[in-house]
């Protein structure tokens, strides 16, 4: 009976030591994944340096390579918010693409150093290619 009184708050303790070990940090780990709306509907809430994920359409006739990386435009069909991305983009990255930016506000447009891309798993070679003709075994 001794030992109980001492086990059961020690128990209770180590519980909140792990849960807090687990699920404590997490908040400060959480990227939040936006559309341009709801990206322009809550800019106050990510002030200019907090990094947060914004996906969308890359709009036909804004893509323009710079020195650092790619410029262009990302749209959910009601609003559009330009994106400036650091780095060279994705081999698939094109116009009329999905896209996922993480970045964050810097003024009105977003600053970006990782572009991921929404692709489906099929692969179709370009019009101006042939069907593949693979060589012949000799």
């Amino acid at each position: 009976m001794r030992y109980k009184w001492f086990v059961l708050p020690a128990v209770g303790i180590i519980v909140l030591v792990l849960g807090f070990m687990l699920f404590g940090g997490l908040g400060d780990n959480l990227i939040y994944y936006l559309t341009p709306s709801e990206a322009v509907d809550q800019q106050a809430d990510f002030p200019d340096g907090e990094r947060f994920r914004l996906g969308g359409l890359v709009t036909e006739g804004t893509v323009e390579t710079t020195v650092e990386g790619v410029t262009f435009v990302v749209t959910d069909g009601d609003r559009s918010i330009n994106v400036v991305h650091t780095g060279a983009p994705p081999q698939l990255f094109q116009e009329n693409i999905g896209v996922v930016v993480e970045g964050a506000w810097a003024g009105n447009h977003f600053e970006s150093d990782t572009l991921i891309i929404n692709h489906d798993e099929e692969y179709r070679a370009p019009d101006d290619e042939g069907a593949y003709i693979p060589p012949s075994e000799n």
